[in-house]
C-alpha cells in the first residue's frame, strides 16, 4: 500500500485497482453460494430445533453468550432439541468481537463432548465464533491458519444459526469476523462453505433489545445494503436485495426503536438485515467497513455504531460518481420522488441518513478515538478496502485520515484547531 503511490499517479493507482476488482468480481459471480433454508416468524427458533433433531446429530454445540442464556431466550430451541432426543451442550462465553481465546476454548468443549454440529445463537460473535470453531474442527487447523480466503480444505460442520439482532446478516454470508486480542486486530475467514444449513428469524428473541443495540445492528444492515449497492460487484440479484433492504429499514427502523415490543416490525428488521446480508456476502461491501474494522480492532467500538458514524463521511467522499444510485436509494427510502433531478435525490439521501442517525441517537464523534492514531488506522483501513473491496471510488492514506479525524470526540478537535492556529500565528 505505502509503495503504490510510489509507482503510480493517484489516477493511475485508481485504474489499476479498480480493473484488479472487476476482474475479481467477474469470478465472484460465478461461485455458488449457498442459502440456508429459512424459517421466520414467531417461534421459528423452537421450529430450526425440531428440525435439527429430524437430522440424527449426535450432539450439538450451542455457540452463545451469556446474557442470551441467562434470559432463557434458549428455551425454545433446547426444548425442541430434547423433545427430539437430541443432545447438546452450551458454550456461552461469546463476548463482542469473538476474541480468538474463546473460539480456541469452544473448539475443545466441541471435541471432548464430542459435538458433531452447531447451532450458532445470538448477534454477529457468536455467529462468526460458531463458523471458525466449525471451520477449525474439521480441518485440525488453529483459527489464525484459516484466515483469508478458501484456507480450509474440508467443509465445516453443519451449522445452524438463530440470530438475535438484526444487523449483521451472518446467517446468510460467507465470512467469520474474529478478533486478535494480542495485535488489536479483525481477522476475517472467507468461504463459501461457512453459509449456516438452516437459520431462524424469530422477532420473539430480538423483542429486548435495547434502543442503543437496535439502534446500532440496524444502521449495520443499512450500510451493508448501501455499500453493496453502490459497489462494482453489484448484480441485477444484490441490487432488488439491497434496495428491498433500504425500503425495509426505512419503514421500520424508527418503530423498534422506540418500540421493541412492535412484532411485525421486529420480523420486518430481521428480513432486511437478511436481504443485506445476501447482498453484500455477492456483492461485498467498502471503505466504511474498512475504517470501521480499523476502530473495532483498536478501541472494541460495536460493528455497526462504527458504520453508522462513518457512513455519511464515506458516501460524501465517493460523491458524483455514486450519485444516480444515491438517486435510486432515495426514491426506495422514499426520502424523493421519482422525476426528481439525480444530484438533488441524491442530497436528499445523504440527508436522510443525517435524520435516521439523529432520531436513533447515534453519536457524530466517537469518544475513544485518539489522534496519535489516525496514521495507522487510515493506512490499514486503505489497504483492507485496496486488497478486499470493489468500491466506487478508491481514496489515499491522506484522505482517509481526514475522514477518521471528522469523527474526533469535539476535545481533541478544538486542541488540534487550537494548535493550528498557534502554528499560523506563529509564522
Amino acid at each position: 500500500m505505502v509503495l503504490i503511490p510510489n509507482l503510480l499517479s493517484d489516477v493511475g493507482r485508481s485504474v489499476g485497482l479498480s480493473t484488479v476488482m472487476r476482474v475479481a468480481g467477474l469470478v465472484t459471480r460465478l461461485l455458488p453460494i449457498p442459502q440456508p433454508t429459512m424459517l421466520v416468524g414467531p417461534g421459528s427458533s423452537a421450529r430450526l430445533g425440531h428440525a435439527v433433531a429430524g437430522f440424527g446429530h449426535q450432539k450439538i454445540l450451542i455457540v452463545t453468550d451469556r446474557v442470551i442464556s441467562g434470559l432463557g431466550l434458549l428455551d425454545g430451541l433446547t426444548r425442541a432439541l430434547t423433545e427430539g432426543g437430541t443432545a447438546f451442550c452450551v458454550f456461552d462465553e461469546i463476548t463482542p468481537d469473538a476474541p480468538i481465546p474463546q473460539i480456541e476454548k469452544g473448539i475443545e468443549i466441541f471435541k471432548t463432548e464430542g459435538c458433531d454440529a452447531i447451532v450458532a445463537f445470538g448477534g454477529g460473535s457468536a455467529m462468526d465464533a460458531a463458523k471458525a470453531i466449525g471451520l477449525s474442527v474439521t480441518n485440525h487447523k488453529h483459527p489464525r491458519r484459516l484466515v483469508g480466503y478458501f484456507r480450509g480444505f474440508h467443509a465445516p460442520v453443519p451449522i445452524y444459526a438463530v440470530p438475535t439482532t438484526a444487523g449483521t446478516g451472518s446467517e446468510v454470508t460467507v465470512a467469520a469476523v474474529i478478533s486478535d486480542p494480542e495485535n488489536n486486530k479483525k481477522l476475517v475467514i472467507a468461504d463459501s462453505r461457512l453459509v449456516p444449513k438452516m437459520a431462524a428469524l424469530d422477532p420473539e428473541l430480538m423483542t429486548g433489545l435495547p434502543p442503543d443495540i437496535t439502534a446500532a445492528t440496524g444502521m449495520d444492515a443499512l450500510t451493508h445494503a448501501i455499500e453493496a449497492f453502490i459497489g462494482h460487484w453489484s448484480t441485477s440479484f444484490t441490487d432488488r436485495m439491497a434496495l428491498a433492504a433500504v425500503g425495509m429499514i426505512y419503514d421500520n427502523l424508527r418503530v423498534v426503536y422506540k418500540n421493541g415490543k412492535d412484532l411485525t416490525a421486529r420480523e420486518n428488521m430481521a428480513l432486511a438485515s437478511n436481504y443485506a446480508g445476501l447482498a453484500f456476502t455477492r456483492a461485498n461491501v467498502g471503505n466504511v467497513h474498512a475504517i470501521a474494522h480499523q476502530l473495532g480492532g483498536k478501541y472494541h467500538t460495536p460493528h455497526g455504531l462504527a458504520n453508522a458514524i462513518m457512513l455519511p463521511h464515506v458516501l460524501r467522499f465517493y460523491g458524483p460518481c455514486i450519485h444516480d444510485k444515491l438517486a435510486v436509494l432515495a426514491v426506495r427510502a422514499k426520502v424523493g420522488a421519482a422525476g426528481e433531478p439525480v444530484d438533488v435525490l441524491a442530497q436528499k439521501f445523504l440527508e436522510s441518513i443525517d435524520a435516521l442517525s439523529r432520531d436513533l441517537g447515534i453519536p457524530r464523534q466517537l469518544d475513544a478515538l485518539r489522534k496519535a492514531d489516525i496514521p495507522a488506522l487510515a493506512k490499514a483501513a486503505c489497504w483492507e478496502a485496496d486488497t478486499n473491496y470493489p468500491v466506487p471510488r478508491y481514496m489515499s492514506v491522506e484522505t482517509c485520515e481526514e475522514l477518521i479525524r471528522a469523527v474526533l470526540p469535539k476535545a481533541a478537535s478544538r486542541k488540534k484547531s487550537t494548535g493550528q492556529a498557534s502554528t499560523r500565528n506563529a509564522g
